[in-house]
């Protein structure tokens, strides 16, 4: 009997109904929970998406919202000094001996395979009576070993000419780099969308997604490339070597003689002549056998007549 009094006492009362009350409180929150969840996802919009812009709301609500970046980590984003990319151009013009123009032309093409260097285009004409030779090389090369490069053009050959240009391609690169980033987290949004097995979507919809997900990737793609050409451009320079032939300068001077000088130019004055007069027989033979034999016939008939009568 007094273990039983001990259980129904007003204390333990008290204490089952506080139980009680939070408990119902709890059952209480937990519903309120779920109506809000399932009120949220019949509020979906189940129609297809009419662009862009309301793709990528689509994907910035299913996507994480991004971990905000630390002060001490942006004050140094934004202390540190900006990178420059520049596309650096020289152009070379050199003069070697005429006899030694393809050995040249060919030891610099050999140096090239040797360095972090990328041959574009190489050209070689050879002396000939008719015409003088000359070689072209057009490569890229690292900024490490620009100067090797011109220590053995320097070598083989005379630098005559030599000219540098650089371009700024910063503000280009920054851009293409900015669209890269963007276009890499539209395409991450869409594809969790894809994956989304919670939220219900219409076939219209995916259909809708998808598409977005492969034009999105095929700009991805062609602003892919277009970084690997700016990249190609900043990373090394343009060099492009043309090879010349030397000439001997007349002397000048008291070494000048006008005497020896017609004396040299005489043989060929001389068979300037001779072709010239060849070229006038050449001309008017023709017409002398034409015209000439038959007026001479007629000349001499007519001088027989006259002598005939005068006798």
């Amino acid at each position: 009997m007094t273990h039983r009094k001990h259980l129904f006492s007003p204390s333990a009362g008290r204490r089952s109904g506080i139980l009680l009350l939070v408990l119902a409180a709890a059952l209480s929150l937990g519903g309120c929970n779920r109506n809000s969840a399932k009120d949220a996802t019949l509020a979906e919009p189940a129609t297809a998406y009419g662009g862009s812009m309301r793709m990528k709301q689509m994907a910035a609500e299913s996507a994480p919202a991004p971990a905000p970046a630390s002060p001490p980590a942006a004050d140094q984003a934004q202390g540190a000094p900006l990178q420059r990319y520049l596309a650096v151009r020289q152009d070379l013009n050199v003069e070697v001996p005429p006899e030694q123009l393809a050995d040249a032309w060919g030891k610099v093409r050999d140096l090239c395979g040797t360095l972090q260097c990328e041959l574009l285009s190489s050209s070689l004409l050879r002396e000939t009576p008719q015409q003088p030779g000359n070689a072209m090389l057009e490569m890229r090369v690292a900024p490490a070993d620009v100067d090797k490069l011109l220590n053995g053009l320097a070598g083989v050959a005379k630098v005559v000419s030599q000219n540098t240009t650089s371009e700024d391609k910063t503000a280009e690169v920054i851009d293409v780099e900015a669209r890269i980033k963007n276009r890499i987290e539209f395409r991450d949004s869409l594809r969790l969308m894809l994956r989304d097995t919670v939220t219900k979507r219409t076939m219209a919809d995916l259909l809708a997604i998808q598409r977005t997900l492969s034009d999105t990737q095929a700009e991805l793609d062609a602003i892919a490339t277009q970084r690997k050409v700016l990249e190609q451009q900043t990373s090394k320079q343009h060099i492009q070597i043309q090879f010349t032939p030397s000439r001997t300068l007349v002397q000048s001077g008291r070494s000048y003689n006008p005497m020896m000088r017609a004396l040299r130019e005489a043989g060929s004055v001389l068979a300037e002549s001779v072709g010239v007069l060849i070229t006038f027989l050449a001309a008017v033979l023709p017409w002398l056998l034409l015209v000439g034999l038959p007026l001479a016939w007629l000349v001499r008939v007519l001088w027989r007549r006259r002598r005939a009568k005068a006798a």
